[in-house]
């Protein structure tokens, strides 16, 4: 007589082999998995041998996948060969191999940028430009290069020429910017870089969701607003200042901004956005032990 034991797995072992062979995950005959939804984490003004806050951050990053973005300032103080090395790599660098960078003011003191250029490679885009595009799932993603003492920012220049082109061009639904100087800021340092406000005009008309920015040393986030400061919910570009990645922090003066509806200068952190279709969700994730945290969701336009 063959044992009870034997003739139950001689009974299961044909079902378990068929629902294997299906794929664990099919909860139907015919369907598939769902694409994963694209991350976007980052900060900017990050990495300083005079500071631990970058080491706080980059531990942040390893418990977040994604794609890791820089706001610019990536190595203080002149963003030479060996700030990249020395000061931005220990920490930060262990995630280079998923980062796409955005230039800053700091990044361009050396050789104008050469070293910022060799470190990312062609992660960077062009050389000598600061501005590229790419797609994560359904959004554009816009790095652009926001010191205008080194490129032109008028609407006749050539990076609003190429912005107008990729924006003609690509007709995504969602579309995330990201360049280091912000347009609307409370301050704390560095006042708005209206010079960059043809460039923002840009993408107002072309409808993007998202603009990333950096430069102050603190965090911020700001109502949809068009190019004037007035606040649009219908059709403008929700702005973040991300200044937290770990070389300091500026204080805030006591008046805020018109339409600023977050703001905290006391917390190192990074931003998370997850790339929904359609629309989007943020997180600012803070230094272990800090108070001060910050999320949301927004729709496309």
């Amino acid at each position: 007589m063959v044992p009870w034991s034997a003739r139950l797995v001689a009974r299961i072992a044909p079902i378990a082999c068929a629902v294997l062979a299906a794929g664990v995950f099919v909860v139907t005959a015919g369907s598939e998995p769902a694409p994963p939804v694209p991350v976007l984490v980052g900060a900017g003004d990050i990495g300083s041998c005079t500071s631990s806050g970058d080491r706080i951050t980059a531990d942040l990053l390893d418990d977040i996948p994604g794609t890791v973005f820089t706001l610019g300032d990536n190595a203080y103080m002149s963003g030479s060969r060996s700030q990249f090395r020395q000061c931005y790599g220990p920490y930060w660098g262990r995630h280079r191999d998923r980062t796409r960078p955005v230039v800053g003011n700091h990044d361009l003191l050396t050789d104008g940028g050469a070293p910022y250029y060799d470190y990312f490679g062609a992660s960077a885009g062009p050389r000598g430009e600061g501005w590229y595009s790419y797609r994560a799932g359904d959004w554009l993603v816009l790095a652009l290069n926001s010191s205008c003492d080194a490129v032109d920012c008028s609407a006749d220049g050539p990076q609003a020429r190429w912005l107008h082109r990729v924006l003609q061009q690509e007709q995504s639904r969602c579309t995330v910017a990201m360049w280091h100087h912000p347009v609307f800021t409370s301050g704390g340092m560095h006042q708005p870089e209206r010079r960059l406000l043809p460039v923002f005009r840009e993408l107002y008309d072309h409808g993007v969701d998202v603009l990333l920015t950096a430069h102050n040393h603190n965090y911020e986030r700001f109502a949809p607003q068009n190019p004037d400061g007035v606040r649009d919910d219908a059709a403008g570009v929700r702005e973040f200042v991300v200044g937290t990645g770990g070389a300091s922090l500026y204080r805030f003066p006591a008046e805020a901004a018109a339409n600023s509806e977050a703001r905290d200068d006391r917390t190192f952190g990074v931003l998370k956005l997850t790339l929904r279709p359609g629309a989007y969700d943020w997180e600012f994730v803070g230094q272990p032990g800090g108070a001060f945290s910050d999320t949301g969701s927004g729709r496309c336009h």
